[in-house]
């Protein structure tokens, strides 16, 4: 059973989750509207699958990235969640 946090440890933890969300956040966004349109020129000069790179980045990549974000997002929660022992049965 968790146990009760206080202010303070709630402060930090929370703290740490966002931190934690704006570092994906800021992935997400460099994947998607860096890769998908601010360097799709630059990307379009490689390959991947028969799709040019910058047209494979705005159509699946940017899907692919916010999947693997979702579960690297749940895997550190979950270490978080053991560090303030938080954590649910």
């Amino acid at each position: 059973m968790a146990k009760k946090m206080t202010e303070e440890q709630a402060k930090a933890y929370w703290h740490r989750n966002l931190a934690l969300m704006l570092k994906l956040l800021i992935v997400w966004f460099v994947v998607s509207f860096g890769c998908g349109i601010l360097l799709v020129d630059v990307l379009n000069q490689f390959q991947i699958g028969g799709y040019k790179l910058g047209f494979w980045f705005a159509q699946q990549g940017a899907i692919y990235v916010f999947v693997v974000l979702i579960f690297i997002y749940r895997w550190r929660m979950a270490v978080l969640d053991r560090e303030f022992d938080v954590e649910e049965d």
